[in-house]
């Protein structure tokens, strides 16, 4: 297996480091936020746009391209790269996620990230046989397509086959993501299930892989410490070229469950902290260890009218933006606060204009990838903590 990452520079006393991740269609500078695209499309952006925005790479959907268009076309079309006019890195993420959102998660507010202090009830995470649209077993996990409701199996193996198809540059093991509200004896049935679906992925992966491209091992165990260093070190030990950390964190502790998995995991392989964006996440993020992150919040937020400011979190449909003729952000340099003003922008998004939708979603891509670069650079120039500090007093949701 050749080095993917290599390490330019750790912070003083912290487990967060600076790097390169280089794949077959380019390199990524890390730390980095990955766009996420999750049908081979950031909505509302042209390819274009999310590039000229400062975007190092884009996140896809297995278990999404897999239903529609489907994988075997993607890969008629010479892979995702080609399909959807993006020659810069990419990832995919192994369709797991939909064995907890179309599971457990099924018609419940209940998302990977626990923010309240939420009842823990016996056999919660447990998928029933009612509204649920998936069910899990030794083998993998059966689906029912929320296209038309037919039924879909996938295993480790089906996960890794469509994610070969698809051909993005970093892919995931076939993993079980929990409830952050599930019981210990649970979180502890799935992790061990997700090892034992890590190694038939590996195993497949070196059987069948396509030598460009890079499979990441996912970190479960929930927001059990002991759970959490278990799984790293079993998943450490297998040969995987990355690690993906996987969600059902409590908030609060989110950052010490980072740090417990960074200081088992092998210091020369890249770390992805999967489905985090917020901005005060992700430099806690980055202080512990993880190297890349990838969330839809920027964009859907964005999609429904808020958006990030130096001050923190605003929305556009506010009343007083009406005749407001300032930019989004006094200091923002991205396409949107160079052109437009609050006033045009909420205009859009009171009259339902679609470009409204874009405007936001690009200022807060800018927004969140400046944001990563910045403390990329901190790293670089020694002044990490005076940049996170700067931002942990923000309110961001």
């Amino acid at each position: 297996m050749s080095h993917i990452f290599h390490i330019e520079k750790n912070i003083k006393g912290k487990r967060g480091r600076v790097g390169k991740i280089e794949t077959a269609h380019g390199i990524i500078n890390t730390p980095a936020f990955i766009v996420v695209g999750t049908k081979a499309t950031v909505k509302s952006l042209s390819p274009e746009q999310v590039s000229s925005l400062g975007a190092q790479a884009v996140l896809a959907n297995t278990y999404h391209l897999y239903l529609e268009p489907g994988d075997k076309i993607i890969k008629k079309a010479g892979g995702i790269h080609n399909y959807m006019n993006w020659q810069s890195p990419t990832f995919t993420d192994s369709g797991g996620f939909q064995a907890f959102s179309l599971g457990a998660g099924f018609d419940k507010s209940v998302g990977k990230i626990n923010k309240s202090n939420n009842k823990i009830e016996e056999g919660s995470d447990i998928p029933s046989s009612g509204s649920s649209l998936a069910r899990i077993n030794e083998d993998g996990v059966e689906f029912k397509s929320i296209i038309d409701g037919s039924t879909h199996h996938f295993t480790p193996e089906v996960s890794i086959e469509i994610q070969h198809n698809i051909g993005a540059d970093i892919i995931f093991a076939f993993d079980e993501c929990t409830s952050p509200t599930a019981e210990y004896k649970y979180q502890k049935e799935a992790m061990d299930r997700t090892h034992r679906w890590a190694r038939r992925s590996l195993d497949f992966h070196k059987n069948n892989k396509n030598k460009e491209q890079y499979l990441f091992g996912i970190v479960q165990g929930g927001r059990y410490e002991d759970l959490r260093k278990e799984s790293a070190k079993v998943i450490g030990r297998m040969d995987f070229d990355g690690f993906g950390i996987g969600g059902s964190f409590d908030k609060e502790d989110m950052h010490n469950a980072v740090g417990w998995v960074a200081d088992l995991l092998p210091e020369n392989k890249p770390r992805h902290l999967l489905g985090i964006g917020e901005p005060n996440d992700i430099l806690l993020g980055i202080e512990n260890g993880m190297d890349t992150f990838d969330c839809v919040s920027p964009t859907r937020i964005a999609r429904n009218g808020a958006f990030y400011t130096k001050e923190g979190r605003m929305n556009i449909s506010n009343a007083k933006y009406r005749d407001d003729f300032t930019k989004l952000d006094t200091d923002c340099s991205c396409y949107t606060c160079m052109h437009y003003t609050r006033a045009y922008i909420s205009h859009l998004f009171r009259s339902k204009e679609i470009f409204g939708a874009t405007l936001l979603s690009i200022h807060n891509l800018f927004y969140i990838v400046s944001l990563v670069e910045g403390a990329r650079l901190a790293i670089l120039n020694d002044s990490f903590e005076e940049y996170k500090n700067k931002w942990l007093n923000k309110d961001f949701h």
